[in-house]
């Protein structure tokens, strides 16, 4: 008869969410996640199968907590759509710039992808497809609304936006500032408008 499990596999999945976070698939170690999670190794592959199945399980829920943080910040009824995707973009530039914000799992998976077969690929594609369809119900919102041209792409809108937010998140992670942050969050919303990104005036540097 086997022996109860005792660990609340939620509690494990979050652990090991932190360790790839920081070090990614390829880097992290099954030490690194003997010591996050307390558990043994074969502990580990027996409840989860192994590091990349366990990478996966913790993208999984950090996808869905990604795209339940966008939902609330754009859900909010008491300002315009516009309004709201302004704040959750000038939101994420000062998280983004915070020098112990974690980068998500799902920019993780997409920068060690290697290509359109690879599982990396398709789980942050998916990531990205979730995401979009919360800016594009948003975005659906400010056409109907006429905040946004009748005529106006909105599912290609809504991935430009997480082309944004994600890009924004690297830029953050590689150390630039607030400052340029904001500026690229600004400019993100000049183009729903269909401004001139160069007419908006002088802009910070990535070295500020």
């Amino acid at each position: 008869m086997p022996r109860p499990r005792k660990f609340v596999e939620s509690d494990v999945v979050s652990s090991a969410g932190e360790v790839f976070a920081v070090h990614g698939l390829a880097a992290a170690t099954l030490d690194d996640l003997v010591r996050a999670t307390g558990l043994g190794k074969q502990s580990l592959y027996n409840a989860f199968g192994g590091k990349r199945e366990l990478f996966f399980r913790a993208l999984s829920e950090d996808r869905d907590e990604a795209t339940r943080a966008v939902s609330e910040a754009l859900g909010h009824d008491d300002a315009s759509p516009l309004e709201r995707i302004r704040g959750h973009l000038l939101m994420m530039a000062i998280e983004f710039s915070s020098s112990d914000r974690r980068v998500s799992l799902t920019t993780r998976a997409l920068v060690e992808s290697t290509g359109a077969e690879d599982p990396l690929s398709t789980a942050a594609k998916a990531g990205i497809e979730q995401l979009a369809g919360v800016y594009a119900e948003c975005l659906e919102h400010a056409r109907e609304s006429g905040d946004i041209p009748a005529d106006a792409n909105v599912q290609s809108l809504a991935v430009y936006f997480v082309a944004v937010t994600r890009g924004m998140e690297l830029l953050g992670r590689a150390g630039v500032g607030r400052a340029v942050l904001t500026a690229v969050a600004l400019d993100a919303l000049r183009v729903l408008h269909g401004q001139r990104m160069d007419d908006a005036g002088n802009r910070p540097s990535v070295r500020e």
